[in-house]
């Protein structure tokens, strides 16, 4: 009897303690790599031949989220769009581009390298296509004291579970046609917090989309940089060859409506000023 009830204990007990220990997996990680994505065999890094990268403004962008490595690849699709639309505003600022297409993810195939890209290219009739990569990892821990009150207590009473998401977010900008990597921006965030562990998966499901949002954040200013300086740039680079494309002035250049104005405040100036 006394070994039975020996036995009972240490099972109880070893219950109780598995109990305790239960918890979310230790961490997830959500990734969609553009390296794997446009160079999905290489074992050394590709020989970029040097090419003149000819640009025909108002150039025209895709922007599309580069294809997750796993089933649960991070965002909804509606999500998605809502942060590539974000990434649409900072191109549309620029007068030297032209139509911005947001690329549904469907279209782009794990792995499918530049054959991919440019049938997605052709398809949705763009030049450059803008790839948003990201990386995104959420650590879940229980520390001891929340443990034990959930064991006695109930997971309902304290805040047992501890949340840490960290997020990269990478937008490359590519030519199509010559395949080279025009400019680059990043963004990075972290977002921690706590949740009891009836509340965990949906709190960490939300942090998990506010670290997105913040990691745009960064990104959306230093993509914006980036574009303000990268027309000057190319100026006096050979690497680039620019054409503009039938009716579009820019560089500056005045049309006519432009200079007309700009001739009859010269003239109203020029009145004036002789009046006095």
């Amino acid at each position: 009897m006394r070994l039975l009830k020996t036995l009972a204990m240490i099972i109880a007990a070893a219950a109780l303690s598995s109990c305790a220990m239960w918890r979310s997996p230790s961490g997830i990680k959500q990734t969609g790599s553009i390296v794997d994505y446009l160079y999905p065999d290489a074992r050394t890094p590709p020989a970029l031949t040097p090419t003149v990268v000819k640009l025909r403004p108002p150039v025209k962008v895709g922007i599309a989220f580069v294809p997750g490595s796993n089933w649960n690849n991070g965002l909804p699709e509606a999500a998605k769009m809502k942060l590539l639309e974000r990434v649409r505003d900072s191109f549309s600022r620029h007068e030297y581009i032209g139509k911005i297409e947001i690329i549904p993810s469907q279209y782009l195939k794990a792995k499918g390298g530049f054959t991919n890209l440019e049938q997605v290219a052709r398809m949705f009739d763009v030049e450059v296509v803008t790839l948003l990569s990201y990386d995104q990892v959420q650590f879940n821990d229980s520390n001891a004291l929340s443990v034990l009150y959930w064991t006695i207590i109930g997971a309902y009473v304290v805040q047992g579970e501890q949340y840490d998401v960290q997020t990269m977010l990478d937008a490359a900008v590519f030519d199509v046609r010559t395949h080279q990597l025009l400019l680059r921006a990043p963004g990075t965030s972290r977002v921690k917090g706590s949740a009891s562990l009836s509340g965990l998966s949906a709190k960490s499901r939300m942090a998990g989309g506010e670290g997105y949002e913040r990691a745009l954040d960064q990104l959306v200013p230093a993509l914006q940089s980036e574009l303000d300086g990268f027309r000057e740039r190319i100026k006096n680079n050979a690497a680039y060859q620019v054409e503009n494309k039938a009716g579009y002035k820019g560089g500056g250049a005045m049309g006519w409506i432009s200079l007309a104005m700009a001739m009859l405040l010269g003239g109203v100036a020029y009145a004036v000023g002789r009046r006095r």
